[in-house]
This record gives structure tokens, sequence and C-alpha cells, in this order.
């Protein structure tokens, strides 16, 4: 499984931006979508809210890749 470390630099990130930031997707809605599929976990439990407010600490999980938010340095 690829994982991914995701510096977060703010309070919190949507988890739509979340994925184009990380190059998982081209945009916005692109990310929307992937989310309304139900392809995408966040902390080991489906999410489909497209703008969910993501924190560092958490892990987002789509097929094969892990995102670790973190807190930025």
């Amino acid at each position: 499984m690829q994982q991914i470390e995701f510096e977060l630099d703010r309070d919190h990130v949507e988890l739509n931006q979340l994925l184009k930031l990380v190059g998982l997707c081209d945009s916005g809605g692109a990310g929307k979508a992937i989310v309304a599929s139900g392809a995408v976990s966040v902390d080991g439990a489906v999410e489909l809210r497209k703008t969910c407010k993501i924190h560092a600490g958490q892990v987002v999980t789509i097929e094969d890749v892990e995102i670790h938010v973190i807190h930025a340095a």
C-alpha cells in the first residue's frame, strides 16, 4: 500500500481538496465525484461528505493509497 504524508498548515482541509492537493485527482470537482462514489474512507469508515473537514492525525484511504495528515513543522 502506498503511503503519503500530507503536511497540514492550517486547522483543516476539505476532503475533496485533500485528494486534489496530493495529486489523486485533477480538480476539487473530480475529488467530490470520487468521494460521492464511496471509494474514500476516513479513519476506517466510508466517508460520503465531500467537504468533510480533515484534521491532522486522521488517515484517509482511497483504493491502495493511505494519506496520513500531519501537522506542518
